[in-house]
């Protein structure tokens, strides 16, 4: 599966890199900055990063970033615009404990199948330092996994969809839920379900 959405990816990467974001995803980017800035974070990895555009905006406000994508070529777009960028798989980051404040993954997720969900979601809270903050969107509302037979990628992608209340209950072994938006974008009846999750702070040292 990697291998197929790699190579699906490095195909549309001129697409990719002419076609501006929609305006509601350009939104919620911004609302997300808005609330990184308000609580002073400087760090922010930013998973299925494709072109670098959203990074490009983070770094240009001031914050310190790095991308990661699976795709080469969209690993060498970023590269291009001056971003750090690494080929990487969300499911297995190969970065160092605690070195991010923020994490942002808009929509990248969504190839990643319910069995390796937890595993992926452990890797990011493990690259976040306590009470960092992760931005988590994704197409979703009901339950799918499989190829789509309508993709018009080549070749076709696997895709992941979990029902709100489910998405709700695997983050939140692992997160605290900072909020839950449902946005009405989204196709074949999905929506596209928007998080902010919080890493639970280290606890407390007892007084000796």
């Amino acid at each position: 599966m990697t291998r197929i959405l790699r190579e699906a990816y490095d195909r549309r990467v001129e697409e990719r890199a002419l076609r501006p974001a929609p305006a509601w995803e350009a939104a919620e980017r911004d609302l997300f900055l808005q609330v990184l800035q308000r609580e002073g974070i400087t760090t922010v990895l930013e998973l299925g990063a494709a072109t670098g555009a959203d990074a490009a905006v983070f770094e240009a406000s001031g914050l310190e970033v790095v991308c990661v994508d699976l795709s080469p070529q969209m690993v060498e777009r970023c590269r291009a615009r001056g971003l750090v960028a690494h080929v990487m798989n969300v499911a297995d980051l190969r970065l160092p404990a605690e070195s991010f404040e923020a994490v942002y993954a808009m929509n990248c997720l969504v190839h990643v199948p319910t069995s390796q969900l937890r595993g992926a979601l452990e890797g990011i809270r493990r690259v976040m330092k306590p009470a960092g903050l992760f931005y988590l969107g994704i197409y979703g509302g009901r339950s799918f996994e499989g190829v789509w037979d309508g993709d018009d990628f080549d070749p076709k992608r696997f895709f992941c969809h979990h029902r709100d209340e489910d998405l709700r209950a695997r983050v939140g072994e692992l997160f605290v839920v900072e909020s839950f938006r449902r946005i009405p974008h989204g196709w074949r009846g999905l929506h596209f379900q928007s998080l902010v999750l919080r890493r639970p702070p280290a606890p407390a040292r007892m007084a000796e």
